[in-house]
């Protein structure tokens, strides 16, 4: 049977709410409340797909320490095949600090962990196998996991049969492009945020940044609009937008793009039109910003697809 195989960043997540401001140097703040959340681009991912039913892997990199088994922990309860799951004893787990303002926007403050030494050399490429669906998640945050790394990783994945998606980080280098450059003839899917998008195809409209992308070779684009929903750029189609749910509590934002992205990706592997998938992922994030955490707010797939179903398509 297909499965997804979620490849990428993986990290605990210490949230703080909230935080409109920090404190003067050496003075003290006070806050509502301070979790430890499992985050990452792709565990957030895979647990969300998990919990929509999907059959998903990760394959990712944590350190021997107290983070990382809480890590595992975290998403084999979920639901998650944590088999292909690497464990370093050379350097921590990732982590980051996420402060949440009163809007439900958040900051985050990053250690690349272990992460910084995760390669395709860490995945087992026979785990994928043909039908299944590939999420490579959070590039740009993965040195080892770029260049042509990375593309002879996503070329063995297409020659095993599957369809191989990528999600972006933010590039606090300023390389972007420069960094997946002979990437895109091997993906079918590519999804970065809006600011992402803007940064690599350095254009302003969202219909001219998914053109620049298929003009580098990959066929269907999908740009995160954030409240606006999203694009979605189909080879030989128009461009359209599936705006987002009217009305949506935002709490916390943290996880929303992995959120769409797993909704997405499920439609996909239900056989959904490049709308509805869009639609679903759309949900999945309502679902997500619904509650502090990156999947805390996903429940299931009966609540999706109750939303989904609720949802008129125009």
């Amino acid at each position: 049977m297909s499965k997804v195989v979620c490849v990428g960043i993986i990290c605990a997540d210490v949230l703080v709410y909230p935080v409109n401001r920090l404190p003067d140097a050496g003075k003290l703040g006070l806050i509502d409340g301070l979790e430890l959340q499992l985050g990452g681009c792709a565990a957030n991912a895979a647990v969300a797909l998990a919990k929509l039913g999907v059959d998903t892997n990760i394959a990712a990199k944590v350190g021997c320490d107290e983070l990382g088994a809480m890590l595992g922990k975290v998403m084999a309860e979920a639901g998650v095949n944590t088999q292909a799951l690497r464990v370093t004893s050379a350097v921590q787990s990732s982590a980051s600090v996420v402060t949440i303002g009163s809007d439900g926007e958040r900051t985050v403050l990053h250690c690349l962990g272990a992460n910084a030494s995760f390669s395709p050399r860490d995945v087992d490429v026979d785990l994928i196998q043909p039908g299944d669906t590939v999420l490579l998640a959070g590039t740009f945050l993965m040195p080892q996991f770029e260049g042509a790394a990375l593309a002879d990783f996503l070329a063995q994945a297409k020659t095993k049969g599957a369809t191989c998606c990528l999600d972006t980080a933010w590039d606090s280098t300023g390389r972007w492009l420069a960094r997946i450059d002979g990437i895109f003839s091997h993906l079918e899917w590519f999804m970065p945020s809006l600011d992402e998008a803007r940064a690599m195809a350095k254009r302003d409209d969202p219909v001219a940044m998914a053109a620049v992308f298929q003009g580098l070779g990959v066929p269907n684009v999908v740009i995160k609009l954030g409240g606006h929903g999203c694009l979605v750029a189909v080879k030989d189609k128009t461009p359209f937008i599936v705006p987002a749910l009217p009305g949506t509590a935002v709490v916390d934002t943290s996880g929303a793009g992995d959120a769409f992205c797993a909704g997405f990706i499920a439609g996909l592997t239900k056989g959904y039109s490049p709308a509805e998938c869009a639609r679903l992922g759309n949900c999945v994030a309502a679902l997500c910003i619904g509650a502090v955490g990156t999947t805390t707010g996903i429940s299931g797939w009966a609540a999706a697809k109750a939303l989904f179903d609720s949802t008129l398509f125009d």
